[in-house]
């Protein structure tokens, strides 16, 4: 309560400290997907302008929206952050870029990020409803666009070049970007590169856990202070930190009959692995095996565990106006795709310690190689608009091949290829009493694997006279192929001049994503063995959502209430039964060698399971404007509840907790300053074997400024984020306890204009 009140009394003194004076600007918004403003279309859940991402400092993709109700983040550590919309993540949400699918292995593991770039964007979508099944298959959760300027699609009148500097205290950082567009003989043409390395990221005191404190906090704490004392005391999260270099051309050429570009990009990254089930045992049978527990314990921690991650892109896209009584344009595109993401081990060298080479490979570090996520994939399509002055309506025809592959010693699934066919239809239609929207898609979808089983065989030598154990290898392949029909309807009633009611009905089918159905290994970075299930069948999402706003000059509000039952709901559930661990672990291998090398050991069991669910919650926002002498304030609060449970009873695993959004924003003449106070509410409603995560309360502010120089601008945004150095744990994070998100951080990021 005391927070609450100190918070309250920050809002009034900084909302009062503004002298400047003017109207603020009004901003239209459009979103790209089909090219109305946001007031002109139902189903997006948010628009962020690419200014408001810049303003932030360098973020992950889930960071960036993890302020907006309704979406949240999955992280794992600041390098890696997959949004979840309304309780859905993972293969439900899909990441596009222009309208196309990001194609990297964000969805194969948690501590794989959303292989993007947010540097000189224009803005992000988060979109639900008809509008999305036109770009996607499977959004039982919704789409998030990124729009950037790559490919330009009208010509550029006025060269622009921007330069960006930024650094961060948390992390000891620094970024660097830089941007052109010019149009050079009639060539609209666009170049950026951006550049980022952040240090390990700082903590508040006693914010990492282990499994020993997590299981028995008080006990564990007293008998083992000195073990655990390493790592705590150290202030900072180790492996934690991260870097990526990106780079975009493109060049497109406008004319009267459209537009046809192309473009080029490339992403590389390289960021520490803060947490591995190796590492963090905290199991006396593992300890004894090895002999010395604490010296295996402490060798494992002064280990380098890291990834890189390589991501190239063609694309070509164009659009013709053939204007003729049936076709208005017709966009055509084609892009390929080539993504990598390496894990990798690193012995780091530590003087005159003498580390045998024998217990080196006890604890199988020694022999371990990288272990390779590759994504090569191609996709081409087209859409036609065939608008007309009654309706908007468009028609989208979409082929991609997608391979998928994991090589190295820790490969848990074995190479799978999918191969997409879609037909998608949205039409929206103005009528005197209400505006209707409509979506469907047909989706033929084939999927190829394989399950390998590890079997031991005995084998006799009599010349040795001792019985030999031998792992045999079985692969089976298997061969799926699903049709899948999806439609939405958004039905908008303006009730008066400030009401409005809107109802929306979806129902979404997605097809098993290949690590729900072959996954098969252990997974350390969640610290799971993890096992995939061939026979999942289709999961269908239903959803009802109702939301009813009011807007007039100086007030908003918006209240929506959703529904969502879905039939087959697929989900990864820890399993610590020892008759279900025998049930569902017949793939995996009980030889003492497998043991050994800790695949096993100290992981938790976890099966992809399937039964049917329902989620439902609440969005809740309101706000005023007040119109102020020396400028405008505007004072908003927002709420995202949403629940989960399965037909068995049992709450979803990792279901994110309650949040209450309190928003202050001052516009005065050329600065913004915004305080952001989020209060997470604890998430107690957890399945079995899943823990409580306690709530946090989390203030973010930052203050812009824009200068004019002579026809050129410089935006300087100082920002601070957790200015109350809160130990934070995202409830939806597997590594929760052992990755807290950062302490107190400022900030300050410069862009300059030319």
């Amino acid at each position: 309560m005391k927070n609450k009140l100190l918070i309250l009394a920050m809002l009034g003194i900084f909302s009062a400290n503004f002298i400047h004076s003017d109207e603020v600007e009004e901003v239209v918004v459009q979103a790209s997907l089909l090219n109305v403003t946001e007031d002109e279309i139902g189903d997006p859940l948010h628009i962020l302008s690419g200014s408001d991402i810049s303003d932030l400092g360098t973020v992950s993709l889930g960071e960036a929206l993890d302020s907006l109700v309704g979406v949240s983040s999955a992280d794992y550590g600041s390098a890696v952050g997959q949004p979840i919309i309304r309780g859905l993540s993972g293969s439900r949400v899909k990441i596009l870029t222009n309208g196309l699918v990001n194609r990297d292995v964000a969805g194969i593991g948690a501590d794989h990020k959303n292989e993007v770039d947010l540097s000189d964007i224009q803005q992000i979508e988060v979109v639900r409803g008809p509008s999305s099944l036109l770009y996607a298959n499977g959004v039982t959760g919704g789409i998030v666009n990124i729009v950037d300027n790559t490919i330009a699609m009208e010509d550029v009148v006025d060269r622009v070049l921007k330069l960006g500097l930024e650094t961060q205290s948390v992390n000891s950082g620094d970024a660097q970007s830089f941007s052109v567009k010019d149009n050079l003989g009639g060539l609209n043409v666009y170049f950026s590169y951006s550049d980022s390395s952040f240090g390990n990221y700082d903590v508040p005191d006693g914010a990492i856990l282990h499994e020993e404190e997590h299981h028995d906090e008080d006990e564990d704490h007293d008998e083992d202070g000195d073990h655990d004392e390493h790592e705590e005391d150290m202030g900072f999260l180790e492996n934690s930190d991260s870097a990526q270099e990106a780079t975009r051309f493109g060049v497109s050429k406008v004319a009267d009959w459209g537009y046809v570009g192309l473009s080029f990009s490339s992403s590389e990254s390289l960021f520490g692995v803060p947490y591995h089930g190796e590492g963090h045992e905290g199991h006396d049978d593992h300890g004894d095996e090895h002999g010395d527990e604490e010296e295996g314990h402490d060798e494992h921690e002064e280990e380098r565990i890291f990834s890189n991650t390589d991501s190239d892109k063609f694309t070509i896209r164009g659009s013709v106006a053939v204007d003729n009584d049936l076709i208005k344009n017709l966009d055509f595109f084609l892009q390929d795709s080539d993504y990598s993401h390496t894990e990798q081990h690193a012995e780091e060298e530590h003087g005159d310690e003498d580390h045998s080479d024998e217990d080196h490979d006890d604890h199988g570090h020694g022999e371990e190689g990288p272990t390779t996520f590759t994504n090569d994939s191609s996709e081409y399509g087209m859409i036609f608009d065939l608008s007309n002055d009654l309706m908007t309506q468009k028609v989208s025809l979409n082929i991609s091949d997608e391979t998928v592959s994991i090589i190295g010693e820790e490969a848990f699934m074995n190479p799978a290829d999918r191969e997409e066919l879609t037909l998608g239809y949205f039409a929206r239609r103005d009528f005197d009493l209400f505006e209707l929207s409509f979506g469907i898609r047909y989706d033929q979808i084939d999927t190829n694997g394989s399950v390998t089983g590890h079997h031991e065989e005995d084998h006799h030598d009599e010349d040795e006279d001792h019985d030999e154990h031998e792992e045999e290898e079985e692969t089976e392949n298997y061969s799926f192929s699903s049709n899948n029909l999806s439609f939405a309807i958004d039905l908008c009633r303006p009730i008066n001049d400030n009401w409005d009611l809107n109802f929306a009905y979806s129902s979404v089918e997605r097809a098993p994503s290949v690590v729900e159905l072959f996954m098969n290994g252990p997974h350390l970075a969640t610290g799971r063995f993890e096992t995939g299930d061939v026979n999942l069948a289709t999961e269908t999402s239903n959803n009802i959502d109702i939301a009813l706003s009011y807007s007039s000059d100086n007030f908003f509000a918006s209240a929506t209430i959703f529904r969502n039952d879905v039939d087959n709901y697929v989900y990864l559930m820890d399993i610590h039964d020892e008759d279900d661990h025998d049930d569902h672990m017949g793939a995996m291998s009980e030889d003492d060698d497998h043991d050994e090398h800790g695949h096993a050991e100290g992981l938790i069991e976890a099966n992809y399971m399937q039964q049917n669910a329902e989620l439902d919650g609440y969005e809740l926002e309101i706000g005023r404007i007040f119109n102020l002498d020396n400028g405008d304030l505007e004072v908003s609060f927002g709420r995202d509840v949403v629940n989960g449970s399965l037909a068995d009873g049992m709450n979803i695993p990792r279901l994110s907790p309650a949040r209450n959004i309190y928003s202050v924003k001052y516009f005065a003449n050329d600065y913004l300053f915004d305080l952001s106070f989020k209060d997470v509410d604890d998430q107690t409603d957890v399945a079995e074997e899943e823990t409580p995560t306690m709530g946090y309360q989390m203030l973010d502010t930052k203050l812009v400024k824009t200068f004019d120089l002579n026809g050129n601008s410089l935006r300087v945004s100082v920002f601070a984020n957790n200015l109350l150095d809160e130990v934070a744990r995202n409830h939806s994070s597997f590594v929760k306890n052992q990755v807290p998100l950062p302490g107190r951080n400022y900030g300050i990021r410069f862009n300059l204009t030319f």
